[in-house]
């Protein structure tokens, strides 16, 4: 009887220690699993077993938006520190490039005027007239009442300063390459405490830049194409300027790049460059001879025995996103590479 009654309890333990062990192993296989599910499966609480199971929750905090500090001190291109005790109320552009700029970060309710020549977004046409992009009219700008005038490529430094010697608080940029650009953005969005706007442009702006460079970077040297680009009757643009930096960017090789900024150009030199494509400014008209650009491109003497114009490789672009140093820039490189090469650029 007592050698039964043992073997009993041999068994009951055996049975015990068997379904710890068991239960141990699927406790483990759970676990296992459940670490090698990916997180959207174990957020699930019926993946994990227990109906009462609430799932985690993640929450993710807002990003705070950028704000400027105030006073804000930066220079601009004359060299001329400005303190902003805090973002401008009232702004006048005298610059195509800038007033763009200026309405694309969202502040069309605090421009008080543009000059005679901006014409976009439309919006700009309606805002009270400043004159030339050279001489703004003085009166004019003085009875804007603007805390702030934002000029560019084509005001002069003296003309800058005359205006600030009546007191006008005049602020110049002067941008030479892409960057440039972009960076200008960015100060007008930390100036008028609209970063967030800013980034959002500059964002579109790198993302354009490097669609082009993609789609460029595999044109050996030897194979780069020869272009040359005439935004003004008998006007080209040299090195050192933000247009010949768009055809470097693009791929191409800029024929009048052996002298520096714009320039008048040579018939006779352009003949022998013999460029593989030529762009030019769609729209421009010369006064004299009341011929398009076009026109005069392909009917100058001798252009004819020019490859690009052999093999109509002359392509027109948009006069202002080609020209003006602004938000659409890109816009205007994107055009460029696509008449450069127009199989690899989509």
């Amino acid at each position: 009887m007592k050698k039964k009654r043992k073997r009993e309890l041999s068994m009951k333990q055996h049975l015990v220690k068997k379904g710890l062990i068991l239960t141990l192993a699927v406790v483990t296989a759970i676990s296992l699993a459940a670490c090698g599910k990916k997180e959207t499966e174990i957020s699930d609480p019926s993946k994990l077993g227990g109906a009462g199971t609430k799932a985690p929750t993640t929450t993710t905090a807002p990003v705070a938006a950028k704000k400027t500090t105030y006073p804000l001190k930066v220079k601009d291109a004359t060299g001329k520190e400005f303190t902003f005790d805090k973002a401008p109320e009232k702004i006048a552009s005298v610059s195509p490039a800038e007033t763009e700029a200026l309405y694309a970060l969202g502040l069309e309710a605090n421009i008080v005027g543009v000059s005679d020549y901006d014409d976009y977004p439309e919006a700009a046409k309606s805002k009270p007239k400043l004159g030339s992009i050279t001489k703004p009219n003085v009166e004019a700008v003085i009875a804007s009442n603007a805390n702030i005038i934002f000029t560019g490529i084509s005001m002069n430094p003296e003309s800058v300063e005359k205006l600030r010697a009546m007191n006008i608080n005049v602020f110049k940029v002067e941008p030479k390459t892409l960057d440039d650009v972009i960076n200008n953005i960015e100060l007008y969005g930390q100036i008028t405490d609209h970063q967030d706007q800013a980034e959002k442009i500059v964002s579109k702006m790198k993302a354009d830049r490097k669609k082009v460079v993609d789609a460029v970077k595999d044109v050996k040297q030897e194979n780069k194409k020869k272009v040359y680009i005439e935004f003004a009757p008998g006007w080209t643009v040299g090195s050192g300027e933000f247009m010949d930096e768009l055809i470097n960017i693009s791929g191409g090789i800029n024929v009048a790049a052996d002298k520096a900024s714009w320039y008048e150009i040579s018939e006779e030199k352009i003949i022998q460059q013999n460029p593989n494509v030529i762009l030019f400014a769609n729209g421009v008209v010369d006064t004299k001879s009341k011929k398009s650009l076009d026109e005069i491109i392909r009917t100058r003497g001798g252009w004819d025995a020019i490859d690009a114009v052999k093999n109509k490789h002359v392509v027109g672009l948009d006069q202002n996103l080609l020209s003006r140093p602004g938000p659409r820039l890109t816009d205007g490189l994107l055009e460029m590479a696509k008449g450069i090469y127009p199989e690899l650029v989509k």
